[in-house]
């Protein structure tokens, strides 16, 4: 199969890093992490139209295309020191969900089968189900945490009767074993949902799940000195999961399901780059980003940030933390 450079639009990378052809190992093997585009919006059960996500996530920016973004706070330039390759969209036909999620599984799996981090941009949290899925096959089964910042708990049995949904994907990466309830930590959590039936599953397999008002009422960096030291114990990796609408839907519009009273834009770029600099990250996906409902792209801007946030984490990291950002380690 050739490169897919964009499922539902013209060829771009991410920022004007290299692309690379998911096919020809060659072409990406130098890299530290990659961008794969999964442009699917099948699961949503409200507004769609996050299969345009990859692609607003990969150009929304002012600056020019050129694969380089030095960072002010850490002294690095993530896209540079981690030689980041964009290997394009995965084909993920809407209408065939297990098709999808199996093709994405698959493209995840060689990613970090080859020692690389996936950095996939969705499309709605379905996708989540895969992406975890392949990073646990090569860090190892039960051995990855996963730090899930969202609005929703995402933990439902079934979605209008099917398995698989935005709805669900915790619930089946909990129930296959490629992570551990007691390792599932939540962030953000708000609104009207789940029932008490779901809560007491979710209770019932250790999960953690910090609501706002616990945010509120703690101050979010408690709530980040929590989780991450509950993420390492007796793991070896943490997966990072955003969903944008764990931020407000004050500034952050354009996605399917919002709920007012989120974090800020800047508590989820610092409260990621945090996480980024201090745990191993092995894989993450940037979620729900719906350009349909996205008023001078904001949450476009903002999930592109993210993306830039966590990889310089992660290039900090790397260097060995000897840099000016190390101050922001308090």
């Amino acid at each position: 199969m050739t490169r897919i450079g964009n499922l539902y639009g013209a060829d771009a990378t991410f920022l004007g890093v290299p692309a690379g052809d998911p096919d020809d190992r060659g072409s990406w093997s130098g890299a530290r992490a990659v961008i794969v585009g999964a442009p699917f919006d099948g699961g949503t059960s409200h507004r769609a139209g996050c299969r345009f996500g990859p692609q607003a996530i990969r150009t929304t920016d002012y600056l020019p295309h050129d694969g380089m973004r030095p960072s002010l706070a850490l002294g690095v330039d993530p896209l540079v020191e981690l030689g980041v390759v964009d290997l394009g969209d995965v084909e993920m036909p809407s209408g065939e969900i297990e098709r999808s999620l199996a093709a994405l599984e698959a493209r995840v799996t060689d990613v970090a089968a080859a020692g690389v981090m996936p950095v996939v941009l969705g499309g709605d949290h379905t996708i989540a189900l895969p992406d975890v899925t392949g990073v646990a096959r090569h860090v190892g089964w039960g051995r990855v945490s996963v730090i899930h910042f969202d609005a929703h708990a995402d933990t439902a049995n079934t979605q209008m009767g099917s398995l698989y949904g935005h709805g669900t994907p915790m619930r089946r990466l909990i129930e296959s074993g490629a992570c551990r309830g007691e390792r599932f930590i939540q962030i953000g959590l708000r609104g009207y949902w789940p029932e008490p039936e779901t809560l007491a599953w979710m209770a019932a397999q250790g999960m953690r799940s910090f609501e706002m008002s616990e945010i509120v009422a703690r101050g979010l960096d408690a709530v980040l000195d929590e989780a991450l030291e509950l993420a390492l114990i007796d793991c070896d990796a943490v997966f990072l999961s955003v969903d944008v609408d764990v931020v407000d839907p004050g500034a952050a519009p354009g996605t399917g399901t919002p709920e007012p009273g989120g974090l800020s834009s800047r508590q989820l770029l610092d409260a990621v780059r945090r996480i980024a600099m201090q745990v191993p990250v092995a894989g993450m996906d940037v979620v729900e980003v719906s350009p349909p409902y996205d008023h001078a792209e904001i949450t476009a801007y903002l999930a592109n940030r993210v993306v830039l946030e966590a990889l310089g984490g992660v290039a900090w990291r790397t260097r060995g933390g000897r840099t000016p950002g190390a101050a922001l380690l308090g």
